[in-house]
């Protein structure tokens, strides 16, 4: 009984596990989405990606049900116990990460269905997606690999991002002041370009949720040079 008992305590942990592989993938599915349809100005496409925020919504619902149920029932302890937080955690932050595609996407059509002196160019906006995209996707992969050197990466990673983000600011800023009518324009680019940085702090959180999970550590709120440290211990 006993052993068929620790099988089905394993079963349950990694269907946890691979239910929020799942979201992630939905997530990455839905900033990939409202990018592509803010480029190619797809009112629909972008209509989507709102209604579809409440797949993720019900599925950090579902995912955090199932924690509870197994904190419950199981009383984990150690690495198991660790292992349900992660995961708690982690389909926060995926969930917040489908809140700012869902903004990216009302931005979009309130971008695409005014009357503007001029449409904004989202040359740097593709950029920075990019990058918080290979962000998420990483930090997913450490989850699902359970690797503790992702941290490390995805802080440096993050920095890249914040600069990029200081450019677009920096340019959108001098965009209005040489011409006010770009200022609508440009305070709705600003709002996309935010949510973008933000997705990447969201991803960053989730690599360092990762650490925690395999060597107990939380490293959250250090330095760069704290975090190699942490990473490279043994």
């Amino acid at each position: 009984m006993a052993e068929h008992t620790s099988k089905q305590f394993d079963l349950e942990l990694e269907t946890i596990r691979t239910r929020v592989l799942q979201m992630g993938g939905l997530v990455e599915q839905q900033i990939q989405s409202a990018v592509d349809a803010l480029m190619a100005a797809d009112i629909e496409r972008l209509d989507k990606v709102v209604a579809d925020d409440a797949l993720v919504n019900s599925l950090e619902v579902a995912i955090d049900d199932d924690c509870q149920h197994i904190i419950a029932r199981r009383q984990p302890a150690a690495s198991d116990l660790r292992m349900v937080i992660t995961v708690i955690k982690t389909i926060t932050d995926l969930e917040r990460i489908g809140d700012e595609a869902q903004k990216i996407a009302r931005q979009g059509k309130i971008i695409h269905q005014s009357e503007r002196y001029q449409l904004p160019r989202f040359r740097e906006v593709r950029k920075m997606a990019d990058v918080a995209l290979a962000m998420l996707r990483r930090a997913l992969d450490a989850f699902a690999r359970l690797d503790a050197t992702a941290a490390l990466e995805l802080a440096q990673e993050d920095l890249i991002l914040d600069e990029e983000f200081s450019a677009e600011l920096r340019q959108l800023i001098t965009f209005m002041m040489e011409d006010p009518r770009t200022i609508s324009m440009s305070i709705d680019t600003l709002f996309i370009a935010k949510a973008i940085e933000r997705i990447g702090d969201h991803a960053k959180n989730i690599s360092e949720y990762v650490v925690y999970l395999v060597k107990g550590k939380d490293i959250r709120h250090t330095s760069l040079e704290e975090i190699k440290r942490e990473t490279q211990a043994g």
